[in-house]
């Protein structure tokens, strides 16, 4: 179960570090300077969620490997998040719509990972969804405002959604390890907290005069299993290049 559960932490932090590190690409290149603080903000956090959950992963797995051996020294194909945290920024309708739809889901799983039988993740939960209820309030006002604005601000939020809906599909599917690790209290089966994420997005989706995207017949998929876009690459290769030229510098 140690595997299962180690990998499960893995998911979780791979989504907030990539997540991140995209939000890191913004600073001193958001709109106006109140959002360049707000999105580098956000940023870290996710970013020490990532480091918490990377520790107790590294600890469990018992291979002497710290946060920083598991964060440089893997190759895409060892990553474990959802495609939509990796789509690239794009303009600022895109950066919000995509931080939209994935607080709306962190805000739901983090707080169930509160009750979690698994002490640390527990812990680590309890902490982070403090965290996400402000990105989820910074991210659902944008999108009101984008959406509910101008003819154009409209436009490019309503394209934002169409490109990114065909991502959410798969936050929801949950496999044999999630199922296992939810049959012994430790995590959270993604595929029941869907109806609820619907609700949430609809509404406000809605509100924003926004429409709901027709769902795609292909599920875009295979995150969790290593099989990521190219844009994945281009990520890693920026945020791995420090520490491999030079692997024996301590920090």
């Amino acid at each position: 179960m140690n595997e299962k559960t180690f990998e499960y932490l893995l998911r979780l932090a791979d989504d907030r570090l990539i997540l991140g590190h995209r939000l890191s690409e913004l600073c001193a290149h958001a709109p106006i300077l109140e959002e360049d603080i707000a999105l580098a903000n956000i940023g870290l956090d996710c970013i020490g969620q990532a480091k918490f959950l990377y520790e107790v992963a590294a600890e469990l797995e018992g291979k002497n490997r710290t946060p920083d051996d598991i964060v440089y020294f893997r190759e895409a194909i060892a990553y474990k998040n959802l495609l939509l945290v990796e789509q690239p920024n794009g303009d600022f309708a895109q950066t919000i719509v995509r931080q939209f739809l994935y607080d709306s889901f962190g805000i739901l799983l983090f707080d169930k990972l509160q009750n979690s039988s698994f002490v640390p993740l527990a812990g680590i939960a309890q902490k982070a969804v403090k965290e996400i209820r402000y990105h989820y309030r910074h991210s659902s006002q944008w999108l009101l405002r984008l959406g509910d604005g101008t003819e154009e601000s409209h436009q490019r939020t309503q394209e934002a959604l169409n490109n990114l809906w065909k991502f959410t599909d798969e936050i929801f599917l949950s496999d044999e390890t999630e199922n296992l690790l939810t049959e012994e209290g430790i995590a959270v089966r993604s595929s029941s907290l869907k109806e609820e994420w619907l609700k949430i997005v609809t509404e406000l989706i809605t509100k924003a005069t926004l429409s709901i995207p027709e769902s795609g017949v292909k599920v875009y998929k295979g995150g969790r299993e290593g099989k990521h876009s190219e844009h994945l690459g281009h990520l890693l290769a920026e945020m791995q290049i420090v520490a491999r030229s030079y692997p024996e510098i301590q920090w």
